[in-house]
């Protein structure tokens, strides 16, 4: 009889615990905190789901969307905040539009980073690949430096997972910078990299 009430008793001191420290952590004010998750967001974010990270209506949230959107028009800046696709995610002023080209095609004269050289050569050996897993295999997250490859031109999107996640090969013109014919004039690296299956999704 002792051990069948130490055990829901236990599991509910673990859930008050839990549940203390969320409550613990500091509050963040609501447009801070959705700039936050838009600056690292890939895809657009729809209102419903910004209300749920950020804990609050979603009424609200787009309140305040619509209000960082028109305040960043307002002031001029390099960047816009726009509702498409079902979502909200942040975009390059079109005012803008030529110096980022000519930051994108400068970039692709310029070398790669060892992060980026490292990141691109998980790629190409074991594509299609996720973002996750990539950071998985690095130990380190490779969001930025992925979305510097894409910009480059070195890595494209390749369709997604069953659970959603985007997928990465590179590209034609990968195979073009290092002189290759295919995939397959790849020196044989590829055995010598951990299997991704041992790795969870990031």
């Amino acid at each position: 009889m002792t051990e069948t009430h130490t055990e829901p008793a236990a599991e509910a001191q673990a859930g008050l615990e839990v549940e203390t420290q969320l409550a613990a952590l500091p509050a963040v004010p609501l447009r801070p905190a959705l700039e936050a998750v838009l600056l690292v967001a890939d895809e657009p974010v729809a209102a419903t789901v910004l209300a749920q990270l950020v804990e609050a209506p979603t009424a609200e949230v787009e309140a305040a969307l619509h209000e960082l959107a028109a305040d960043y028009v307002e002031q001029g800046r390099g960047f816009e905040l726009r509702d498409v696709a079902g979502g909200w995610r942040f975009y390059t002023s079109p005012a803008c539009a030529a110096v980022v080209e000519r930051y994108v095609l400068d970039g692709q004269q310029a070398r790669l980073t060892q992060a980026a050289m490292e990141t691109l050569s998980v790629v190409a050996y074991r594509q299609p690949v996720t973002r996750g897993r990539v950071s998985a295999v690095r130990g380190v997250n490779c969001d930025g430096v992925m979305r510097t490859l894409v910009a480059r031109g070195l890595v494209e999107e390749a369709g997604s997972e069953d659970s959603g996640a985007t997928l990465y090969r590179t590209t034609t013109y990968f195979l073009e910078r290092l002189g290759l014919q295919s995939l397959d004039d790849l020196p044989p690296l590829a055995p010598y990299l951990p299997e991704l299956d041992a790795f969870d999704e990031g």
